[in-house]
Order: C-alpha cells, then structure tokens, then sequence
C-alpha cells in the first residue's frame, strides 16, 4: 500500500497531514461506464446488452434503470443481472404495451471480489425500447368467421344438389302424358330463387 500527505504552508508553518496512512489503489476504483448498450424486443421479452473490457467480465456486477420515457429518472425502476455477463432480460408483462421505454446501465467490481474494491461508475448511455401493440380478436368475431367459412361450402353443396335434381325431375317429365300433374322441375326456379335470397340474407346476418 501507499501512505497518502498533504503538506504545505499554512500560517507561515510547514505542516503535513497524513489522508491514508495506508492507500491501497486496487481498493479505491472507479470504472468507466458500460459502453455500446442496445436492446432487442420479442413478443415474451426485451434484451438488453452492452460492453465492457474482456478482462473485467468475470468480477463486475451491474445495476439497470429503466422507466417510461416521458418519466422521470427519480421513479425509475431497478433490475440487477443474475450473472457477471453483461445482458439482461425484462419480461414483456413487466413492459406497457404501445410505451417507449428507456434504460441505462452502470457497473463496480463485484461484492464477491476480494483483490479489488470499487464504487459504481457513472451511468451509460441509453437505449430506447418498445413493446408491440398485441392484437386480440374476440370470440364473438372468430366464431362469426368460422361461421362464415362453413356456410360457403354448405350452400354451394346444396346448390349442386338441387341441380342435380332438377336435372333428374327434367328427364322424368318427358314421360308424362298431358293429362297428368306438371313435373316438381318446373318448381326448380323458383326454390333456387327462394334459396338464393336465403343465402343472401343469412350472410348478411352473419356480417
């Protein structure tokens, strides 16, 4: 260690003034901040990362802030990483959706480091974030859709069908004599009419 004086004049005598009588550098160390902070948003999560020198990764320890941007660093919130790697995950519930968000960083050497002692350095430089506007479809609109989606095949089934009959009821009608009853295709116009506007108004229900 080192023995740190203070000496000078003072009222016309010399003086000296022991500060530390035993200064030990690696005790007192005051860091750089972290450098090169981004972010990344997920639908689950937001990362964030920075950079410090290799040769500190293993015995730093850091301390995030983050807040709404429009808010005031006083009510910040703070989150500390779980590990001596220099990111941090929050978890998209802990994030207001539609918000832009700020945070920085800071660092010191690690409580669990014995050679070095240090105090927190100054804040990073921060990074913007945002989590996306989830989009929620209701259950009323996805059953009007499934609804929708059933009904068109339905109906076209059932268009074939009545075709398909009249086609038939067409051939039988070619037998009968004039004295009997006017064959069920003459009818097909007007049920496929009927039908039509059935169709019609029940997709317009459905709207």
């Amino acid at each position: 260690g080192y023995r740190v004086s203070l000496q000078g004049n003072f009222f016309g005598h010399n003086h000296t003034y022991i500060i530390f009588p035993e200064y030990n550098p690696r005790k007192h160390i005051k860091l750089d901040p972290p450098l090169k902070i981004q972010s990344n948003v997920t639908a689950s999560k937001c990362q964030i990362w920075w950079s410090v020198p290799w040769y500190l990764v293993e015995i730093l320890q850091y301390e995030l802030q983050y807040k709404e941007y429009s808010m005031s660093w006083e009510i910040a919130l703070n989150k500390t990483p779980p590990s001596s790697l220099p990111h941090i995950e929050i978890e998209a519930a802990e994030l207001h959706s539609g918000i832009a968000y700020i945070a920085r960083v800071r660092c010191k050497i690690s409580e669990n480091e014995d050679s070095y002692h240090s105090q927190w350095s100054e804040w990073s430089q921060t990074t913007v974030f945002q989590r996306a506007g989830v989009q929620i479809i209701s259950g009323k609109i996805l059953n009007t859709r499934t609804m929708q989606f059933l009904f068109i095949p339905l109906s076209f089934g059932t268009l074939l069908y009545l075709f398909w009959n009249c086609k038939l009821s067409s051939r039988y009608c070619c037998f009968l004599t004039s004295g009997q009853k006017a064959s069920p295709a003459l009818t097909f116009p007007r049920q496929l009419l009927s039908f039509s506007h059935s169709i019609i108004f029940t997709m317009g229900i459905l709207r």
